[in-house]
């Protein structure tokens, strides 16, 4: 292909109208990087330069050949490569911001590519400073491609993408490695020197900066910012992790930041006054980098100079608010402080001279940034985090200076609580979207808030006793005047209502991780006895109606309430008895045991059709049951009894809905029960029977429909997830062998036969092959039969009809492949599992079926290779 008709190409790729011309233009673009010529071509079509988009179209392929196989190239060929691009950025320093893009991706692609190959008795590639500081030398607009050679080299450095296809991980670690010793701070020397030179040259002059200058501070503030941000230790760190890290520099970086001639904390500070708002942000990204520097890299006097130094920094930001209007600069502000604490300790903060002023300017900050709820709620987790930092450190504090944070904390705990209330009736007016629909938001909020509303207790709780009495009381004169009774007004209560609810949980769930003192139990007994009042008055109402997001406020607040007070080693409190007294609950000990499982079973019967509640209620039910002491306590409420006995659906209004997410709850509700059955089962099979009772009626009910029906499969689906949940539960030998003489031989036939009516559809199938899997696995040692006993070959001959069952369909099932996995991959994964829990069970004498001449051991190996053959290669090796 001629490099004319590829010019031609380019141009109606990329700036034709025509949808069809782009798409043929597309394909013959896309052969052309299969040309044996294809580069000898591209640098045709650089040297041509009729076009930019022919000129990124050739640096593209180009980086495409690097990147796909350099081992085809020659030495020679990538020398040449790398001499001619820097050359041609050289000569044109005025092409297409994208071409530029385009040909310092290549030539930093190939660089790290050929770092350690050696040419003629030279690490050629090793010299990219030596050949960018000629780039520095020069024009405007040569320094900033200088800088961009630099920068993306950094970042090319320190990340494994696509070029280090041809790079083994320990070659990608010692090329970082390399990169960092040899050159990575004088580099950072470099931008800090280049900051300086450029900020001293237009600091007269700052209301006229063009674009060129604008481009060179951004980008050595990006460069600065990238060498900061280096994989000092090669830990790859992943980037959805938390933001707060320690930045590991080499201790030969020292003078960078000590060094009052080379001072870069003071100038990063300057910058960040003198720069337009624009540019600004990159120097504070760079401060929040440097405030990250590792502590053992300064002696003690080094740190507390350090330390000085940039509280003052910070302080002075404060004072003036200079910049902090601007989104950016208010987010990589409040990164900044975060880093503060998680990098330096308590006990050194309030040793730093100015740490009175600074701690009363960041408490205004927080109380005015919580304040304003609608701007940067994204940069509030980082002003949560200091505080929460902050409080947490308190007992570990042995410094005689004073750290003021019982004064200025409950500053922030108000406005905390506060802001949240004053949102909700803007928010339902004006119709906006609900932060507390964000579910991860909202924990990672409240998780630390449960830490900082710890400090000054009394003071937050007493807050909360005021704003929840207000909001309860408001609440009540709504619903006694329904007739006169605003919606939206009842919307923002509730609203309220669900704030508070949440947050005096959190309250209660942060006793975990802070010291609490007797008079904790008093306080806590106040805002618990209200919250459960309010759950009274709002669960009468659930028969007509109710509030979601209350009633999941509701779940997380006793929630909280079990991991404090509802624990193995429970203990009488002095808050029971009067909680007992106002709830009308006549066992002190019982107390919160029988106020929750009212609510769990008053959700089960109305809430069934929401999920969130309905999951929530459940993981309650879910953790009580596996506290011993609790399960022993449980069995003898009425409540927890009336559970066990009225399983019907008239009852618990999920067992008889549709949903798929009622359906998969049904599994760890009989979880649960089957855990309380079994504190209160023993060796009684009449009682097993009873409880079976409603199950053995469903298969019944099945065995008379016509079986192929919708009916029939919708009672399969359910019966498969209330067994296998049982199966869970039962650990012990006796129950389970109730619960396997139950199933076998009456009942597992109708399961093996639902499996081969709807082979082809999941939702029938996969919860029947994870029943056995479960039936199957020998948890705990259950599956201890006795010698004489052959229950261990029939339950591995009932398993084997059902993988040969089900794999006979799977053989013979043509699916799409975005299909493939729910249509049939799953179900083949569940059945190779249950073939592992039966082959490692150790209660199936695998001799005999050869002894006696039985195939059930062959077939199943048999189906199982079968089955494996048909999965494809690609998907096998996918994780």
């Amino acid at each position: 292909m001629e490099p004319e008709l590829l010019e031609i190409l380019c141009k109606q790729f990329y700036e034709s109208q025509d949808a069809q011309l782009r798409v043929e233009a597309e394909k013959a673009l896309y052969h052309f990087q299969d040309d044996p010529e294809a580069l000898s071509k591209c640098q045709t079509l650089l040297d041509r330069a009729n076009s930019s988009f022919s000129q990124l179209f050739a640096t593209t392929i180009l980086t495409k050949l690097v990147t796909k196989n350099i081992q085809v190239l020659r030495m020679q060929q990538r020398v040449d490569i790398r001499n001619y691009v820097l050359n041609y950025l050289a000569t044109r320093p005025n092409l297409q911001p994208f071409v530029i893009q385009a040909l310092i991706s290549l030539l930093v692609k190939i660089t790290k590519l050929c770092w350690i190959d050696m040419y003629e008795q030279e690490y050629v590639f090793q010299n990219i400073l030596q050949d960018v500081k000629e780039f520095l030398g020069g024009s405007v607009d040569h320094c900033v491609i200088g800088v961009q050679i630099l920068s993306q080299l950094t970042v090319e450095m320190n990340q494994q993408s696509e070029s280090a296809c041809n790079l083994t991980f320990p070659k990608h670690l010692r090329i970082t490695s390399l990169y960092r010793d040899k050159m990575l701070y004088e580099i950072f020397i470099l931008a800090c020197t280049l900051l300086s030179q450029a900020k001293d040259s237009v600091c007269k002059n700052l209301n006229c900066l063009d674009e060129a200058q604008q481009g060179l501070f951004t980008h050595l503030l990006e460069l600065a910012r990238n060498c900061l941000s280096y994989d000092f230790v090669g830990a790859t760190a992943d980037e959805s992790s938390d933001d707060i890290a320690t930045v590991q520099i080499p201790t030969n970086w020292r003078p960078a930041f000590l060094d009052s001639e080379s001072d870069s904390l003071k100038l990063f500070f300057d910058l960040y006054h003198m720069l337009p708002t624009r540019l600004s942000s990159l120097a504070l990204s760079c401060l929040a980098q440097i405030t990250s520097i590792r502590r053992s890299i300064f002696s003690n006097s080094e740190r507390i100079k350090f330390l000085t130094k940039l509280v003052k920094g910070a302080t002075d930001i404060l004072k003036t608010s200079h910049g902090l209007s601007d989104p950016d600069n208010y987010h990589e502000f409040c990164r900044l402080l975060a880093r503060l604490k998680s990098n330096y300790q308590l006990s050194e903060l309030v040793i730093v001279e100015n740490y009175p002023e600074a701690i009363q300017l960041i408490a205004k900050f927080t109380v005015q940034s919580l304040q304003m709820w609608q701007s940067a709620p994204n940069s509030i987790h980082y002003l949560l985090s200091l505080w929460q930092r902050l409080i947490a450190s308190l007992p570990y504090v042995k410094s005689p200076e004073p750290h003021y944070l019982e004064t200025y904390t409950p500053e922030v705990t108000k406005a905390f609580i506060t802001s949240k209330l004053d949102a909700v009736p803007v928010i339902v007016r004006e119709g906006l979207e609900d932060p507390v629909d964000d579910t991860d938001m909202v924990q990672q909020q409240l998780e630390q808030f449960a830490t900082i509303g710890r400090c000054e207790y009394d003071k937050t709780c007493a807050l909360l006793v005021q704003l929840f009495d207000q909001t309860a009381n408001r609440y009540q004169e709504i619903l006694s005047s329904p007739s006169t009774a605003n919606h939206i007004d009842l919307q923002i209560c509730e609203g309220q209502l669900t704030w508070l609810v949440y947050i005096i949980g959190a309250s209660i769930g942060g006793r975990i991780a802070t010291p609490s003192f007797d008079d904790h139990d008093v306080l806590e007994c106040d805002i618990i006895i209200r919250v459960l009042q309010l759950m009274t008055l709002t669960d009468s109402r659930l028969p007509q109606c109710g509030c979601e997001k209350l009633e999941l406020a509701f779940m997380y607040f006793l929630a909280h309430v079990r991991k404090i007070y509802i624990t193995e080693h429970m203990q009488k409190l002095k808050m029971f008895p009067r909680l007992s007294e106002i709830l009308g609950v006549s066992d002190d000990d019982m107390t919160m045991l029988t106020v929750t499982s009212r609510k769990i079973i008053t959700n089960l019967k109305y809430l069934g059709n929401s999920e969130m509640v309905l999951r929530k209620t459940l993981a309650l039910l879910n953790d009580l049951t596996l506290i011993c002491s609790s399960v022993r306590k449980l069995i003898k409420l009425d409540e927890i009894q009336f559970m066990l006995n009225n399983r019907t659906r008239e009852h618990f209004s999920f067992l008889g809905s549709g949903t798929v997410a009622a359906t998969r709850c049904r599994s760890m509700f009989y979880t649960c029960l089957g855990r309380l059955l079994m504190m209160d089962l023993g060796e009684d099979v009449e009682r097993f029977n009873t409880f079976m009772m409603p199950l053995t009626k469903t298969i019944e009910n099945i065995i008379m429909m016509n079986f192929p029906s919708e009916e029939a499969k919708k009672e399969l689906i359910g019966l498969s997830r209330d067994l296998r949940g049982l199966a869970l539960a039962f650990n012990a030998k006796m129950p389970y062998m109730m619960l396997f003489d139950w199933i076998y031989p009456d009942y597992s036939p109708i399961l093996i036969r639902a499996v081969q009516m709807w082979a082809h559809d999941p939702t029938v199938t996969t919860p029947v092959l994870k029943l056995f899997t479960e039936l199957v696995y020998n948890r705990s040692q259950r599956l201890l039969f006795d010698v004489s006993s052959p229950n261990g070959i029939l339950l591995f001959r009932e398993t084997s009809k059902l993988i040969c069952c089900y794999g006979e369909s799977m053989l013979s099932l043509n699916v799409p492949k975005e299909q493939m996995y729910p249509m049939k991959l799953k179900g083949i994964s569940v059945c190779f599992q249950m073939l592992k829990q039966i082959l490692s069970g150790n209660y199936v004498n695998f001799g005999v079926f050869k002894l006696y001449g039985d195939n059930a051991l062959d077939n199943v190996l048999n189906m199982t290779a079968k089955l494996i053959l048909t999965i494809p290669h690609e998907d096998i090796l996918n994780p």
